[in-house]
């Protein structure tokens, strides 16, 4: 069992840009995957960007169409925080964003993730 943290939400200009970072605790495993899903008000949780590696090695990542090329997420090498860097933000981007956690390969769907933090709010404005 991993517990799961988000911080970094807060209140941006469109075109802007934010960080958010996930920490996680607790048993680890020698492959690990990380995810930022995100939904906003009256619509179904999506997902946003993953990563994978193992112990030896980087595993890759993978990125929503909506937010490719414009977000980035990455990882420090103690493999215990995972960052989602957004830039040129835009208004659609609101939503509460979540971290999701699992031992395995690069996945992108919410049913493959067994921990959830329970959220930070990004809000962009015009």
């Amino acid at each position: 069992q991993v517990q799961v943290l988000e911080s970094g939400g807060g209140l941006v200009q469109s075109g802007g840009s934010l960080r958010l970072s996930c920490a996680t605790s607790g048993r680890t495993f020698s492959s690990y995957r990380r995810a930022w899903f995100r939904r906003a008000p009256g619509k179904d949780r999506e997902f946003v960007a993953a990563i994978a590696w193992t112990d030896w090695a980087a595993g890759g990542t993978s990125y929503a169409d909506s937010v490719m090329g414009r977000f980035t997420i990455s990882r420090d090498n103690g493999k215990s925080t995972v960052y989602l860097q957004m830039n040129s933000l835009k208004v659609e981007d609101t939503a509460v964003y979540y971290c999701a956690a699992s031992g395995g390969q690069l996945a992108s769907r919410e049913f493959q993730y067994e921990e959830w933090g329970e959220g930070t709010q990004v809000t962009v404005s015009s």
